[in-house]
């Protein structure tokens, strides 16, 4: 199969920086707010949180997108010379 044709894009990206980083912001403040942890604990706590999620969201999502381009027969679109518009 050749990849080269497909183009999954940075949906993936987006939409794991959202979901993540809300994540991540809703575990920072429950943090915060219930146990009042030393400074030390929020990179302790909240890289790997981030990090595991992002790595393997990033790896299924691409995933997922190429097989629906590929299940769509979806490309990039190509002018066709030959047809000529009537305007």
């Amino acid at each position: 199969m050749d990849f080269a044709s497909f183009n999954v894009g940075d949906g993936p990206a987006a939409f794991l920086t959202f979901a993540v980083g809300g994540l991540a912001a809703v575990v920072a403040a429950w943090l915060a707010l219930s146990v009042d942890p030393p400074v030390w604990v929020y990179p302790v706590v909240l890289v790997p949180l981030v990090f595991g999620p992002t790595l393997y969201g990033l790896r299924v999502g691409k995933a997922a997108l190429l097989a629906a381009e590929y299940q769509r027969r979806a490309g990039e679109h190509r002018a066709d010379p030959s047809r000529q518009d009537a305007s």
